[in-house]
């Protein structure tokens, strides 16, 4: 390791007194002028990473659905997954090194995680459409020159496009071209072969409405439109060509505010969907003849896709264990029709996506999604190599029919991340086959009203939560409050858990109706507040 070049390089580079910040599920984010020494240190981490593993990393610089004027930067693992905890701990280490510490910090992860610098070494970049992620994307790269490494600039790419990059490269190919055409062709050859198993007369144009929160989902859709069969006609809005990222749009906004984006006019039982501000997310909505807005999230974009892989799987007749894995975001009806009506087991893990992957891996087909829309189906190897088998050697016509579409499903799925494009040609696929309107998938079973709310606290890790964050351990008496407050409700249920971004707490209630659910809500809320040292006035209802 060349000192005296870490130490001038990290000089253009340096960190803001005093300012410390956490690896979370999403990695660092905060205002982007804050990030400079981040993001050349993540540059570093990167590395050191390849290094350990003898395989290429991935760094996407995006806030995802934040502010425009923020960003962030996250690591992806040689298979398109997200960053190895023991990892997260060595990138907050070296994130809040001060200046003169920085060399002794890298020796000691090389140390701790028994890296060999003399290995070779490989980073591939990518970024979302802000103002500042060109810059910052630079010093990424002054990072991983100042060790030695090498390193492919992709440029602007969804989050997913860069998982996917990443896992085609560290798997020689087998998962597809580590290019942005690969990617194009994959997703939309699977796309074609599956639309074209559809027998059902149906409209013959599919049209849809994409909200694309005026970030990259824009860009890479327009690139993506020439590969798409004549029959489906996206229409895209909030190109980010006249607003700025995520204002008043995009899946966050609409999730959050149940209500449709700015800049996308909806004709009644129109189909219409939102991606988040780097394409990782995606809900679906519609207005019906009334004028009501009806809001399709993950978990019925989870239903629908069991749904589909239920019967595909009773039909190849193969003891494949399938399961669909939730977080305590997921409404509770969801929950029960997955499990009552269409008897698919359901696990319910902490918040955050690399839990829900993690818990997906233990089955054969394992269906996650959060409530927000992030969300995708992972295949074991032996579930993959069993489905292509059956197309290539089954004799029987319904049992290959069937595994064609699985084959076809396993390919148009990004299975290192929840990806709003690949999910959104999985739910098109779905709804041509099965001949379904949106009001159909919609009418599938009703939400129970529900409420999110935040109470800002002077520190968030008062809270410590179990039982899949359903239930609050701290600070003492919460829980019992908690508790006693559902009861006074029907079909009610709220637990909180504090943010992994900010000093906030996240309050979840729902109810037999609206003004219940709200009022729940609102009580929690109340109780957070003067139980977990609230902030500021005591919530308002």
């Amino acid at each position: 390791m060349d000192s005296e070049a870490l130490r001038k390089y990290s000089a253009l580079h340096p960190k803001p007194a005093g300012l410390t910040l956490q690896y979370g599920t999403a990695g660092f984010r905060t205002k982007a002028e804050q990030l400079d020494h981040i993001v050349f240190r993540m540059g570093l981490l990167a590395i050191l990473r390849s290094k350990a593993v003898t395989a290429t990393i991935g760094i996407m610089v995006t806030a995802s659905h934040n502010p425009e004027e923020d960003n962030g930067v996250k690591l992806v693992d040689p298979l398109g997954e997200m960053l190895h905890p023991s990892w997260e701990e060595y990138a907050t280490q070296l994130a809040n090194a001060e200046e003169q510490e920085l060399q002794k910090v890298v020796t000691e992860i090389c140390q701790k995680a028994a890296v060999n610098l003399h290995k070779d070494a490989s980073v591939f970049i990518g970024r979302d459409t802000r103002p500042s992620s060109k810059k910052l994307s630079q010093s990424v790269i002054d990072g991983i020159q100042v060790l030695g490494g090498q390193y492919h600039d992709y440029g602007l790419v969804t989050t997913p496009q860069l998982h996917y990059m990443v896992c085609c490269q560290n798997t020689q190919g087998q998962y597809g071209k580590a290019t942005l055409e690969g990617y194009y062709e994959k997703l939309s050859k699977a796309f074609m072969e599956l639309i074209k198993q559809s027998h059902c007369s149906g409209e013959s144009q599919r049209h849809l409405k994409i909200d694309c929160a005026n970030g990259i989902g824009a860009l890479k859709l327009s690139e993506m439109k020439p590969y798409f069969p004549q029959e489906v006609l996206i229409h895209i809005y909030n190109d980010g060509t006249k607003e700025k990222l995520n204002h008043l749009c995009g899946a966050d906004f609409v999730k959050v505010h149940q209500k449709p984006p700015g800049g996308l006019d909806m004709k009644p039982n129109e189909r219409c969907c939102s991606f988040d501000g780097d394409a990782d997310r995606i809900v679906y909505y519609y207005k019906d003849t009334a004028g009501h807005f009806h809001l399709i999230d993950g978990d019925k974009i989870a239903t629908l896709i069991s749904i589909f892989l239920k019967e595909l799987l009773a039909k190849v007749k193969q003891n494949f264990k399938m399961a669909v894995v939730q977080t305590a975001y997921a409404n509770g009806n969801s929950t029960r029709y997955l499990q009552e009506t269409l008897k698919v087991p359901v696990h319910c893990v902490k918040t955050g996506v690399k839990h829900l992957h993690h818990k997906a891996q233990e089955f054969d087909v394992g269906v996650y999604f959060e409530a927000n829309g992030h969300g995708t189906v992972l295949f074991s190897k032996a579930a993959e190599t069993k489905i292509r088998q059956l197309v290539k050697e089954e004799k029987d016509n319904e049992k290959r029919e069937a595994a064609k579409m699985l084959e076809n499903t396993i390919d148009l799925i990004n299975q290192t991340v929840g990806d709003a494009v690949s999910d959104m040609l999985v739910i098109e696929a779905i709804l041509a086959l099965k001949g379904l309107t949106v009001q159909q998938w919609d009418a599938l079973y009703a939400d129970l009203p529900n409420r999110l709310l935040k109470v800002q606290v002077a520190d968030r890790r008062v809270i410590d939560t179990t039982d899949a964050e359903r239930r609050a351990l701290t600070p003492p008496g919460l829980q019992e409050k908690i508790d006693a407050l559902v009861k006074k409700y029907k079909l009610a249920r709220a637990f909180v858990r504090p943010s992994g971004t900010e000093d906030v707490v996240r309050i979840y209630a729902e109810a037999d109706t609206q003004e219940n659910a709200d009022a729940l809500a609102h009580e929690v809320s109340l109780a957070v507040f003067h139980l977990a040292g609230g902030k500021g006035a005591p919530p308002q209802p």
